[in-house]
């Protein structure tokens, strides 16, 4: 599985998947749906599944003297690195957002979601939507990505605007604390977008596999 990582990482990638890494950052803008950074950083991803369809790298994978499914769990896994690479950026954008630039008057103005764990956890809720509806959808045919692609735009955007729209509710304004206000409700939710993402990662781990091995290349 290692080499199967390393191919992935200096053969299949696209170097888009890397450079898109940094729209974490994105968590560093005010007045902007800081959301979006997941769905750049998730279309580097589909760019290095589009390289890998053209370059026929499954059909060459499939034919190296390892078992067939940790071909699929390769893919996933890189994705899964890239992802951690992003969330760790959103992180560190998170943290400086709370600490050194909690008093700047352009994000205490800021309309839109601040970037608190909330914010993170639902990034992470995103990920995991990334990694069931588009990497274990394609590895259906393991092939054809446009439809997969084109299901979790919507969900995301969805989601995007589910999280941008939900602090506005009366009641739920906690969701949009900045600083260190409500920290321990804004731990819980980041929490349980992390419990998010290992669950359904695991079940796109598991499907991928099940699929590829199916799969008739």
């Amino acid at each position: 599985m290692r080499s199967l990582l390393i191919k992935e990482m200096r053969l299949s990638a696209s170097v888009l998947s890397y450079a898109f890494i940094v729209f974490g950052l994105m968590f560093l803008l005010p007045g902007y749906p800081i959301l979006c950074g997941v769905f750049f950083s998730c279309l580097g991803i589909f760019q290095s599944f589009q390289n890998a369809r053209e370059a026929n790298d499954l059909v060459f994978s499939a034919l190296l003297p390892v078992p067939k499914q940790d071909v699929a769990r390769g893919k996933l896994y890189f994705s899964c690195a890239v992802e951690l690479c992003t969330l760790l950026l959103m992180a560190i954008a998170m943290a400086t957002r709370m600490t050194v630039l909690a008093d700047s008057p352009v994000y205490l103005k800021n309309a839109l979601m601040n970037a608190n764990p909330f914010a993170l956890g639902m990034a992470f809720l995103m990920f995991g939507l990334f990694n069931l509806i588009f990497i274990a959808g394609f590895f259906k045919t393991s092939y054809k990505f446009g439809k997969p692609f084109v299901t979790f735009t919507v969900v995301a955007f969805a989601v995007i605007a589910a999280a941008e729209v939900l602090h506005h509710v009366p009641g739920l304004g906690a969701l949009n604390a900045f600083g260190l206000s409500h920290l321990p409700l804004q731990l819980g939710l980041l929490a349980m977008g992390v419990m998010c993402y290992i669950v359904l990662t695991g079940i796109a781990l598991g499907r991928s596999a099940a699929r590829f091995e199916r799969t008739d290349l």
